[in-house]
């Protein structure tokens, strides 16, 4: 039970005060958007595990599976509703070992540990009744919802190259669920094909032209299934690592209109025992190396144009279920809102934390469904940063992170400043780009409206803090397992924006002029 604290105590005041501060001009280029994200960009997955997934030593899962996770606690429904709507991804590395209970499957096993099984379990399954379940959990909280399909059925592990499944895809189990799906009037949002199957893959792969073909299968299908073009859901793929040749000849071979939305996952943290892990999130340059990806997809997605893009549809930071003692704390923010900063930059559409609830990266305590301090950092996010994207430009200490977007609720910008450095803080004068005229000078921005300031601290100054402080005030639950308030700071805009060091700070700026967000 953590103590609730009434304010954040004096000594991070103290130590915040006595960084040495560094003054830095933003330029916002307002005049014209430089990339497009869903309105509901913030995305979390639920994941497959059972209790019995364990890395390093430590079993973090617990009931916090799709198949055990009690679906009637305050605490989750809250946490949810709170986003209002909020975009899950059911999937997850053993969704290609899921068979649903409908149909001609008779059965349902559950997952078993088994040393030549995949990822180490026996095959599991979706009972409809839990199916039920989910769909009226879904339901009651405003899910918008893209299910992860099972890609490996009816394929078999070829016999002379190990990891490589061989074979079509056999779509009956798929065709049944679906028909169950459309039959109870449940609203999937999209279908998922495969997880992590693509390039050398995690566990299983499939070359990418078998891949390809099966995806028109699926394709094919959903225009089947569902008749109407205004309640079709996406179809998208491939759910994996990028690897260039492989998503190349996967368009290739499925071709236009196909694939709705390019799908990939990052872990650019590496293993979650890293000892090292902190000091990777607080390197910049360390960072900014996950970009080549971004280009990596974004030139494939410009090549082949799929109509909602490239989504990010699963990233933990850490692999096999986070770093125990980083990813469930502040410092762990920022990782994790620069990622969607750099990923909104380049065009993606949708960025899927993993997870919402289970392992160690979860937004949720696994055992008691506190939010952990990213869970208030996303919230923020889907709150105040619109879809259209903005260019930002600064020279200063690589170790302040900005990036803006037009603000949600308009008028207005707003922009998330992100502070890695341990000593440094930084006052902030905004200038706004003068259009078509590199040549002259920008118009310094002078704001006539009080500012509107969200800064997240660690309750303590530690980063490793479980607990973070939003304008001094720690995030706790109230009583009732309601998420707290979360009111901005209006600050006098005659005076800097100022990021304490190793601090996060939303701010929405109403009276700035940006011709791309009117």
């Amino acid at each position: 039970m953590y103590f609730k604290f009434t304010f954040c105590p004096i000594i991070l005041l103290l130590w915040a005060s006595l960084s040495f501060a560094q003054n830095v001009n933003v330029v916002i280029h307002g005049a014209a958007s430089i990339a497009k994200t869903d309105d509901n960009f913030v995305c979390v997955t639920l994941d497959w595990w059972p209790a019995e997934k364990c890395d390093y030593n430590q079993c973090p899962w617990g009931k916090a599976g799709i198949l055990n996770l009690d679906l009637r606690y305050g605490a989750l429904i809250n946490a949810i509703k709170a986003f209002n709507p909020l975009r899950i991804k059911v999937g997850g590395s053993l969704q290609d070992n899921v068979v649903y209970k409908v149909g001609e499957v008779s059965s349902c096993p559950n997952f078993m540990k088994r040393e030549d099984g995949l990822f180490g379990f026996s095959q599991g399954c979706l009972s409809m009744e839990r199916w039920d379940q989910l769909n009226r959990f879904f339901n009651h909280t405003g899910v918008k919802l893209t299910f992860g399909l099972n890609a490996l059925f009816g394929r078999n592990e070829s016999q002379t190259e190990k990891g490589l499944w061989i074979g079509d895809w056999q779509p009956q189990n798929t065709r049944d669920f679906m028909q169950y799906t459309i039959s109870k009037g449940y609203k999937v949002d999209s279908y998922e094909f495969g997880n992590q199957l693509s390039g050398s893959g995690m566990g299983a792969k499939v070359d990418a032209k078998q891949y390809g073909k099966d995806v028109i299968v699926l394709k094919n299908l959903v225009k089947e299934l569902y008749a109407h073009p205004e309640t079709q859901p996406k179809v998208l793929g491939p759910g994996g690592f990028y690897e260039e040749k492989w998503f190349n000849t996967f368009l290739e071979v499925s071709g236009q209109g196909i694939v709705d939305g390019l799908t990939h996952h990052i872990y650019n943290l590496g293993p979650g025992d890293d000892p090292n892990m902190m000091n990777k999130i607080l390197d910049p340059s360390y960072l900014n190396q996950v970009s080549q990806t971004y280009k990596g997809v974004s030139d494939v997605v410009n090549k082949f144009r799929p109509q909602l893009g490239a989504w990010v549809s699963e990233s933990g930071g850490a692999l096999n279920g986070g770093s125990k003692d980083v990813s469930r704390t502040f410092a762990d923010g920022f990782w994790y809102l620069d990622q969607m900063g750099m990923a909104s930059t380049y065009d993606q559409k949708v960025f899927c934390r993993q997870a919402l609830i289970g392992g160690n990266y979860g937004l949720l305590n696994a055992t008691t469904f506190v939010p952990n301090p990213d869970y208030y950092g996303a919230l923020l996010w889907h709150r105040l940063m619109g879809s259209t994207v903005l260019a930002v430009t600064k020279e200063s200490d690589p170790n302040l992170r900005v990036y803006a977007h037009c603000a949600k609720k308009k008028p207005g910008v707003s922009l998330i400043f992100i502070n890695l450095s341990k000593d440094r803080s930084f006052n902030i004068t905004l200038s706004n780009a003068k259009p078509g005229d590199a040549g002259k000078p920008n118009y310094e921005f002078v704001g006539k409206q009080n500012r509107e300031e969200y800064h997240l601290r660690a309750l303590t100054g530690d980063t490793k803090d479980d607990i973070v402080c939003l304008n001094d005030v720690p995030m706790v639950q109230t009583d009732s397992e309601d998420i707290p308030a979360m009111d901005p700071k209006l600050v006098d805009a005659s005076t800097p924006i100022s990021i304490a060091a190793q601090s996060i700070a939303y701010v929405t700026i109403r009276d700035f002029e940006a011709p791309a967000c009117v």
